[in-house]
């Protein structure tokens, strides 16, 4: 059997095909690696950019020629809080925190400080963003 074929023949893995572990179990994240995966896609993912969802996502990479100015830290807050309103019910946002970092000009950090409704546990996850200048 050549590599080629072998290759083909080889199961492709999540997220089209989930494939069991040497013991027989399927691996599932649980409830707060999911919700902390899926806050990770709803910020990265443009509007527009998934099929059949055209307005899902925040696109926080759409912000990224912008100058770090109270103003685009201001559009961060209000796009991560109303993203994940919309597109993640498993939780519930206390506070979303956009700061600038003082050892980078262009950085931003993002917290977001969340609990999950099912078990009501405190939760926060965090991007930092690099925009195209300090003011």
């Amino acid at each position: 059997m050549t590599e080629t074929s072998r290759a083909l023949r080889e199961p492709i893995g999540w997220p089209l095909l989930s494939v069991p572990d040497a013991d027989g179990a399927w691996q599932w994240p649980d409830l707060a690696t999911s919700v902390r995966q899926q806050i990770e896609v709803i910020l990265s993912t443009r509007p527009g950019e998934q099929l059949m969802r055209p307005v899902f996502g925040g696109g926080l990479d759409l912000l990224l020629a912008e100058p770090n100015t109270l103003a685009t830290r201001a559009r961060i807050h209000e796009i991560v809080t109303s993203a994940l309103a919309r597109w993640e019910p498993r939780i519930e946002v206390d506070a979303v925190a956009v700061d600038p970092m003082a050892d980078d000009p262009a950085a931003v950090r993002v917290e977001i400080f969340y609990r999950l409704k099912r078990t009501n546990a405190p939760a926060r996850a965090g991007v930092t963003l690099l925009l195209g200048a300090a003011a």
